[in-house]
C-alpha cells in the first residue's frame, strides 16, 4: 500500500504541542460523548420526544433522528474541510466547538412532546442536524491537526489520541448513565435526569473554544500550503486521489461498524431486546471504555514501530472472528458478567483498529486535500455504516427475529472492508 509521505513537523514548543494535542482531542471527545449519550438514553429519548403506542415506532423514530445527522455531515464535512485545507486547520476548529456546544444544549433543555408538542421533535432534529454539519468536518480537521503537530515516528501515536478521546467519551458518557441510573428512580430519569449529562456535556465548550483560540496553526499546513492549494481540493481528490479515497473508505469501515454497533446499539439492544438492566449497560461500556483508552495509545505505539497496516488487518479480523461467538455467548443466558467479559475481550481488538487509523488516513492524501480527503472517506462511511445501523439493525432484528443479527452486520462490514482494499491496492498495482 503506498501513502503520501507525512513530512515531519517544524518545531513548536512542548506547551505548543500540547495544547494543539488537548484542543483537538476536546473536539471530537465533545462530539463523541454526545452521540454516545444519545445513543444510551435512545429509549428514553423515544418516549419524551417520539412516543407512540407501539415501542417498535418509538425506536425507530429514534434512531432515524439519530440518523438525521448523518445525512447531512457529508455536505457539512466537505464545505468545511475545502476550507480547513484552503484557509487552516484553526478557525474553523474553532467555530465547530460552538456549533455543537449549541446543539448539545438545545438537546438538554428542548421541553418534551407532552409540554410544547410537535415541535418537541422538530427541535431535536434541528440540533441533530447541527450537530451533523459542525462535526463533519471535525474528524477530518482535527486529526490533520494531530498528525501534521506529530514528531517524526509518532504519526500513528498522535493520530490515535483521537481515538482515545472516543474511549474516554465513552467512559465518561457510560458513566454519567450509570450514576443516573443508580441515584435516581425509572420515572426521575425520564421525566429530567437525562438531560444531566448533555448539559453537563456543554460546559466543556468555553474550555475548548479557550484552547483553540490560542493554538498555532499546523506546521506542516503553515509549510506545504498556503498559496499551494488548490480553489477546488474537493474536485482535486475526486480527479487525483480516487485510489487513496476508495482505500481510506476501506480503513474507516471497521473501526465505524465496531463503535457504532458495539459501543452505541450494543446498550440500548441488551436493555431493549435482551431485557438486561440499564445499569448492566451502562457499566459494562464504562469498563469497556476505560480499557479502549488504556490500550489505544499502546496500539497506536505499536503501529510506529512495527506497521501500521498490520495492527489494523490483525485487529479487524479478530473482531470480526469473535463477534458472532462472543455476541451468542451473551443472548444464550443473557447477564452482566456475560456482558462485562465480552466488551473486555472486545477491547484489545477495537483498539488495535481504531488506534492507526487516523494516521493511515492522512497518509493517504498530501496536506494541500488532507482535511477534504479523510473528510469525504469518513463522512461517507460514518453515514453508511454508523448513523443508519441502529435503524438497519433494529429494523433487521425486529423483521428476522435473530438476536444475533449484529454479528452477522459486523462480520459483513469487514469482508466488505477487505473487498474495498483488495480493490484499491489491485488498481494502484495496475498503475
Amino acid at each position: 500500500m503506498t501513502t503520501a509521505v507525512i513530512p515531519a513537523a517544524q518545531p513548536r514548543s512542548p506547551a505548543m504541542i500540547r495544547r494543539a494535542v488537548i484542543s483537538s482531542v476536546i473536539g471530537n471527545g465533545l462530539e463523541w460523548y454526545d452521540f454516545l449519550v444519545y445513543g444510551f438514553f435512545s429509549t428514553i429519548i423515544a418516549q419524551v420526544f417520539f412516543p407512540s403506542s407501539d415501542p417498535l415506532v418509538s425506536a425507530l423514530l429514534t434512531a432515524a433522528t439519530f440518523a438525521i445527522s448523518f445525512l447531512v455531515r457529508p455536505i457539512g464535512g466537505v464545505l468545511l474541510s475545502t476550507y480547513a485545507d484552503r484557509f487552516g486547520r484553526k478557525p474553523i476548529l474553532t467555530v465547530m466547538i460552538l456549533i455543537m456546544g449549541f446543539s448539545t444544549v438545545l438537546i438538554g433543555l428542548t421541553p418534551s412532546y407532552a409540554t410544547i408538542g410537535v415541535l418537541a421533535p422538530i427541535l431535536i432534529i434541528v440540533a441533530r442536524i447541527l450537530q451533523g454539519i459542525s462535526v463533519g468536518a471535525e474528524f477530518a480537521s482535527a486529526t490533520a491537526m494531530l498528525v501534521e503537530y506529530a514528531p517524526p515516528r509518532k504519526k500513528m501515536l498522535y493520530g490515535s489520541f483521537q481515538m482515545c478521546s472516543q474511549a474516554l467519551a465513552l467512559a465518561l458518557a457510560a458513566f454519567s448513565g450509570y450514576a443516573l441510573s443508580t441515584a435516581m428512580t425509572p420515572e426521575t430519569l425520564q421525566d429530567w435526569g437525562w438531560r444531566i449529562p448533555f448539559l453537563l456535556g456543554s460546559l466543556i465548550t468555553p474550555l475548548g473554544f479557550y484552547i483553540r483560540r490560542f493554538v498555532d496553526e499546523s506546521p506542516e499546513y503553515e509549510k506545504d500550503s498556503g498559496p499551494k492549494v488548490k480553489q477546488t481540493p474537493f474536485l482535486t481528490v475526486l480527479a487525483e486521489h480516487r485510489s487513496a479515497l476508495l482505500r481510506s473508505c476501506a480503513i474507516m469501515i471497521p473501526g465505524t461498524a465496531s463503535n457504532y454497533v458495539w459501543f452505541i446499539f450494543l446498550p440500548g439492544y441488551v436493555v431493549r431486546q435482551l431485557k438486561l438492566p440499564f445499569t448492566s449497560a451502562m457499566l459494562s461500556s464504562l469498563i469497556g471504555g476505560i480499557l479502549l483508552f488504556i490500550f489505544v495509545p499502546i496500539m497506536g505505539q505499536l503501529a510506529d514501530r512495527w506497521n501500521p497496516r498490520r495492527v489494523w488487518l490483525c485487529g479487524m479480523l479478530g473482531f470480526a472472528l469473535l463477534s458472532y461467538p462472543l455476541l451468542s455467548y451473551v443472548v444464550t443466558v443473557p447477564s452482566f458478567e456475560r456482558l462485562l467479559i465480552v466488551q473486555a475481550i472486545c477491547a484489545l481488538p477495537i483498539a488495535a483498529i481504531w488506534a492507526p487509523t487516523p494516521g493511515l488516513l492522512a497518509g493517504m492524501f498530501p496536506t494541500t486535500v488532507r482535511s477534504t480527503g479523510m473528510s469525504i472517506a469518513y463522512n461517507m462511511v460514518v453515514l453508511l455504516f454508523g448513523g443508519l445501523a441502529p435503524f438497519t439493525l433494529t429494523w433487521l432484528v425486529a423483521k428476522t427475529g435473530s438476536d444475533l443479527v449484529p454479528s452477522y452486520y459486523l462480520i459483513a462490514c469487514t469482508a466488505l472492508a477487505l473487498l474495498a482494499l483488495w480493490q484499491a491496492d489491485r488498481g494502484e498495482a495496475r498503475r
